[in-house]
Formats: structure tokens, C-alpha cells, sequence
């Protein structure tokens, strides 16, 4: 059980502790001078069945409540210490709040210093106290009365808090590993070492994890829990770890980065969630209102952006939206606490609802309907709830990921809820039984109408078709909706093209014919630079007109491809132009290339090599910027071609984290 110490300064918080574990938790020298405890301190007492309590004790002047935070996070179990000559003061309160915020439900009140007082003085802070606590998470809490001094109620308070250790179940560990440093140093023999207390999850020596938002690649070589060599930590524990790794040093890591599981490894800086701020408050906030967040170890600066016309009061709550001044590590229903921007006072605190915050239409009716199903704790209720309102469709390892979940929950939720899954190169998109039901029919309507009305075309566009659908879906989901529905037989997929497998365009012989003597004109060793309709049609001693209409039949059936006026390609051959700039973007440093380079490959001169790159522009499967070119991976399938990818070189743009696009639908 992890114990966190809160009050006043001056009120034998860190003589408690000593008293307790025979400890003396001030560490630093400052600290011995002045009196005060400055920075967090820490120590360990074991029980009579061998379980240890571990104690952080924080400092608890009004300039270093910043400090308290850090060591607040992650306790299991919260000291409230009230010096009985002192009574209530400011900081007492502030940090009664703070627990509270932190919505820390488990603790106890210690009054010290009673060797100073009269029993009438006693009573009356107890009485003071427990008014306090009212309305509180530490509401009805029990008060003991102790002397660090004399000995006096140390005993009692001992045994109190190793039988609450032992009745305390212990965290899960179910979770994904996450470890909030709260200090960084250098041991001689050792090398860096971080401490804090593990969020979620469990780790294990010699295990890789990710130092986030940095994204520093560490090992643990070693680990001390509770003080004590261990080989596994898990959730709940207090921690050191030696740290290994490129970019490892004491000056890369510091308060508030997050040791995590790899897969967790996704810093924010735009947060949705759910504020609350203290009736304490002078006045309400508005609109773009400066404040630090404090979350786990880290502190930063954001702006509070309200999701409705209104102001917040003070006692009142409303979901907001936190724009940082730097990425955080995080994960969907941490709690927080605001300060505001002079640090001298608290304001107000919540919890985090979505990590992936858009920052346009966050007030629409959707947003507000996808906020309170984010906002629900049981998981399957979140997401069985995301997928009754637009899109309709969500990003099932985004979602399981940003609560730190591990991935086999993933197919729990997916065969608990009985959901379609649609796979996509970076995510895995899922939709409930009826919402794919209601798409399936919209696809075979809306193709239905369109053969109807246009016989003679292979099929239809399938941007076009996914606009005019409803149900829409985002771009993403739906190529991957459209494969599924060709596997089940359901419709064909004709580059890009999409039609009713019912549905076919034919020539007539005649056509066929004249095709069977074009075919061969554009393959062959000529196939990247094939004559035009005029050379064609020249070489045969037939009309032009004859062989362009012959050509645009075939490009309607998907076997030619129209690159530029009257230039056909054989698709085949614009199935292999597509792995050929797949294979000079993996090449390429930052995934771009040139057209000089493109040219080359394929042996034609510019003017045709730029006329081809613009065609790919036009389909988006190239994005061209200032003449150098990336390919759009989500495209590759667009011309029917199955392209082998290379795995990107370092530096290389990642690509965009699949996610619903609200814009969309």
C-alpha cells in the first residue's frame, strides 16, 4: 500500500513519517537547514505479514503544492495531518482538495502535535476537521490524535495502517505497463535510475519499454519495489528502475515522463474532458482560459476551451477542452488537477475523457453523444455506446490503447458485442451487427441505381460511392468495408472502380477483335511509354475514332487506364508503376521522391514521366509538394494491384493514426 502524506507546512508530516518507519524522509540538505521538507521524500515500513508500506511524503508550502502532486498521484492511501495548535489553514484545505480532485477515497486524520494543546483545543479542531471533510471524498474518515514528540498514538496509527494494507485488495494488473517518474539520478555502478509508482500493468527486468512523450527507448537492467532487489514490478508498487538505452542520461529524463508499455507510446496535447471547479473559486472562467494541468508527475501549461455558450461557475462541472503547451503521456479516465498560471492556488480538476480530441465540431451534437460514452468507465458500455452514435464506426486499438488496455481485450469486446471488423494498414476499425447490415444495403442500392442509369460504365468511382452513401463511413474504414464486401462475393472491385459482381460490361466481337490487336501494341518492353491513339490507329490503318472508341470501352472495364489525352496504359502496367514509386518512397530518406528519379526507373522521357506522376496526383495516390512526391499508402489498392511495402526508413512521415473522421459523418 502506497501512503501519501498532505497538510500545512510546519504541521510534522515528515515527523509523523519518521515516527512511523523510523525514516527521516528529508533527504536534502536545504531541507535539514531550513526545516522544511522541499522535495518529495520517501520511506518504507514493513508489516507483521510481510507486506511493505511505502510512505511519500510531500512537501506542503504553498509554493511547492506542485511538488505535492507529483507525489499525490498513484497513492493508494491519503494522510490528511492537521496540527492541533494550528488548526485549519490554507494549505490544509487546498490539499484536502486536491485528494478530493484526485478522487482519492481512502485515508485517514491525523491531528499532531496534541502534546501542545489542552483537550478543549483538541475537540475543537477535531470538530473543524471534521466539517472540512464534508462533502469530500475523505467524508466520515476517522481522526486519531497523535504526538511525534512523545510517542503518543504512533502505536495506534501503525496498527491502523498495516491492517488497512492488509484488508486493501491489491491493484490489477491486467493493464498495460505505465510507471510515472517523479525523480531521475545517477547511482555510481549503477547508471540512471527513475522512480515512481507504477500506474498499470507489471514489468519485469530486462523488459523494453518507451520513455514517453520523448519516445527514448529504454531497458530495465535492474529494479528495486519497496525498497527491496525484485525481478517484477506491477501496479500499485513504488518503484525504482536502472535504466538503459540510446539517449539515456539523467538530463533526458526527468519529472513527469511516463515509463510505458511500447504500444502505449502516444502523446496528446488536445484532451476532452470533464471539469470540475471548486465553489472556492472567486469567479467563474472563460472562454481560452490560461491554467497549469497537473497530471500523474507532470505539470504544463494549458488553455481551457468550453464546449458550450456558457461560463464555468465556480462548484459547478462541464465537459472542456484542454489544449496543452506540449505533449503528455496519458491515458482515457486518469484524473487531474488546474492551478491557475501564478501557482497559487488550486481551481479545479476532472478527468480525462478523449485523448484525441479534434479541434473542429467538438460541439456538435455527435461529439457530445461520443464524450459521454467515452466517459463511461465499463469499457463495453464505452464502445457498445460509441457505436450507436456518427460515425458509427470506431477505431477499436486506438480506443483500447488509450486506456491502457492490453490488446487480447480488443477480441474480448469485438466477440462480446459480435462486431464486424474492418483491418486497415494502421488500425482496426469496428461497427456494430446492424450498422453493417444498414451499410451492405446502402452499397447494393446505391449500385443498383447507378448500373440502372449507367449501363455502359464498369462501375462506379469509389470516392463517389462513398460520399453518396448513407451510412458514410470515413476514408479508411471504408476501403477496408469495400474489401469485405468483394470477399463475401457481395460486390467486385475493378481498380478503382466498384460494381455488383452482377454486373458486367462487355464488346461487342467486332470490339474484341480490334482489342485483341491493340493489347499487344501496349505491352511488351514498350509497355511505360506506349504509342498514342493517333500512332496506334496509324500502325493499324484504321480510324482514329474506331480505336479510341475501343480504348475507352476497355479503360470502362478497367483493362486500360486513360494517364493522359488520348495516352492509354494497360493496367497491368500501371499496377507495376505503383509498386515502382512504392519501391522509391521506402528508398527514399523521408518517403520522398523525385520525378527525375521516378523517370529513370521506368525509362520514358520527362514530359511522359510527369504526365504519369500527374494522374497518379489526380487519384491521390501521390501527394506532390513543391515537386517531391510521398506515396499515400491508404491508396496503393487503388488500381487493383496487391504492392509490396518496405518497411519506412527512420525519419520517414508516419501515417496518420486511424481515426474516425468526424467531418465525415
Amino acid at each position: 500500500m502506497i501512503i501519501g502524506t498532505a497538510g500545512h507546512v510546519d504541521h510534522g508530516k515528515t515527523a509523523l513519517v519518521k515516527a512511523l518507519t523510523g525514516v527521516d524522509a528529508d533527504r536534502l540538505k536545504e531541507e535539514k537547514v531550513r526545516g522544511i521538507t522541499i522535495d518529495l521524500g520517501f520511506a518504507y515500513l514493513p508489516s507483521n505479514t510481510g507486506e511493505i508500506l511505502g510512505f511519500i511524503d510531500v512537501p506542503g508550502h504553498e509554493g511547492l503544492v506542485h511538488t505535492m502532486l507529483a507525489g499525490a498521484s498513484g497513492i493508494d492511501f491519503a494522510i490528511l495531518v492537521v496540527a492541533a495548535d494550528d488548526g485549519l489553514m490554507p494549505q490544509t484545505s487546498e490539499h484536502l482538495a486536491i485528494i478530493d480532485l484526485l478522487g482519492i477515497t481512502r485515508g485517514i486524520v491525523v491531528i499532531t502535535k496534541i502534546d501542545a494543546v489542552t483537550p478543549q483545543r483538541l475537540a475543537e479542531v477535531s470538530q473543524q476537521v471534521g466539517a472540512a471533510l464534508a462533502g469530500t471524498t475523505l467524508d466520515g474518515a476517522e481522526l486519531l490524535s497523535v504526538s511525534a514528540f512523545t510517542g503518543q498514538g504512533i502505536d495506534n496509527l501503525r496498527q491502523r495502517l498495516v491492517a488497512t494494507s492488509n484488508e486493501l485488495p491489491r491493484r490489477s494488473a491486467d493493464g498495460r505497463f505505465r510507471l510515472a517518474v517523479d525523480r531521475s539520478f545517477t547511482l555510481t555502478g549503477v547508471g540512471v535510475v527513475v522512480t515512481g509508482t507504477v500506474l498499470s500493468g507489471c514489468a519485469s527486468v530486462e523488459e523494453h519499454f518507451i520513455v514517453s512523450p520523448a519516445g527514448l527507448h529504454a531497458r530495465i537492467r535492474s529494479m528495486h519495489v519497496q525498497n527491496s532487489p525484485a525481478k517484477t514490478a506491477r501496479a500499485g508498487d513504488r518503484c525504482a528502475l536502472n535504466l538503459v538505452g540510446d539517449g539515456i542520461t539523467k538530463e533526458t529524463l526527468r519529472r513527469g515522463d511516463v515509463v510505458l508499455d511500447t504500444a502505449l507510446h502516444a502523446p496528446t496535447e488536445r484532451i476532452d474532458a470533464s471539469l470540475r471547479l471548486l465553489p472556492s473559486e472567486p469567479k467563474a472562467i472563460g472562454q481560452w482560459f490560461p491554467v497549469r494541468l497537473h497530471h500523474a508527475s507532470t505539470e504544463v501549461g494549458a488553455r481551457i476551451v468550453l464546449l458550450s455558450d456558457e461560463t464555468l461557475a465556480p462548484g459547478m462541472q462541464a465537459d472542456v477542452q484542454l489544449v496543452l503547451e506540449r505533449p503528455i503521456a496519458a491515458a482515457s479516465l486518469d484524473r487531474f488537477v488546474i492551478r491557475d498560471v501564478s501557482a497559487r492556488r488550486t481551481i479545479g480538476g476532472g478527468e480525462f475523457i478523449d485523448l484525441r480530441a479534434p479541434s473542429r465540431y467538438r460541439r456538435t451534437p455527435e461529439r457530445r453523444a461520443q464524450r459521454a460514452a467515452l466517459a463511461l468507465a465499463d469499457q463495453t458500455h464505452a464502445l457498445s455506446s460509441l457505436l450507436t452514435t456518427p460515425p458509427f464506426v470506431w477505431d477499436i486499438s486506438s480506443f483500447i490503447r488509450d486506456r491502457a488496455r492490453p490488446e487480447s481485450e480488443e477480441w474480448r469486446l469485438i466477440d462480446a458485442l459480435d462486431l464486424t471488423v474492418l483491418e486497415t494498414p494502421s488500425s482496426r476499425f469496428v461497427v456494430d451487427p446492424e450498422f453493417w447490415q444498414r451499410f451492405e444495403n446502402s452499397v447494393a442500392d446505391k449500385l443498383a441505381v447507378f448500373h440502372a442509369e449507367n449501363p455502359d460504365l464498369q462501375g462506379i468511382g469509389r470516392e463517389k460511392l462513398r460520399l453518396g452513401l448513407e451510412p458514410r463511413l470515413a476514408p479508411l474504414p471504408f476501403g477496408s468495408a469495400l474489401t469485405r464486401l468483394a470477399a463475401s462475393g457481395r460486390v467486385a472491385l475493378d481498380g478503382a472502380f466498384v460494381r455488383l459482381v452482377s454486373h458486367v460490361v462487355r464488346m461487342s466481337p467486332a470490339d474484341e477483335e480490334t482489342w485483341a490487336m491493340i493489347e499487344p501494341i501496349l505491352g511488351g518492353s514498350s509497355r511505360f511509354r506506349p504509342p498514342r491513339v493517333r500512332d496506334i490507329a496509324a500502325a493499324m490503318e484504321r480510324p482514329e475514332r474506331d480505336i479510341r472508341k475501343v480504348l475507352k470501352l476497355a479503360a470502362r472495364m478497367g483493362r486500360v487506364d486513360e494517364v493522359a489525352i488520348d495516352h492509354f496504359f494497360l493496367r497491368s502496367t500501371v499496377g507495376e508503376m505503383v509498386q515502382i514509386i512504392a519501391d522509391l518512397s521506402a528508398d527514399a530518406k523521408d518517403g520522398r521522391f523525385t520525378a527525375a528519379q521516378f523517370r529513370d526507373r521506368v525509362t520514358n522521357g520527362r514530359k511522359v514521366a510527369i504526365q504519369i506522376l500527374d494522374f497518379f496526383d489526380r487519384h491521390g495516390l501521390t501527394l506532390n509538394r513543391n515537386d517531391l512526391r510521398r506515396v499515400n499508402r491508404h491508396r496503393l489498392d487503388l488500381f487493383g494491384t496487391l504492392v509490396h511495402l518496405s518497411a519506412p526508413n527512420d525519419g520517414r512521415e508516419s501515417s496518420p493514426v486511424g481515426r474516425p473522421d468526424f467531418k465525415s459523418g
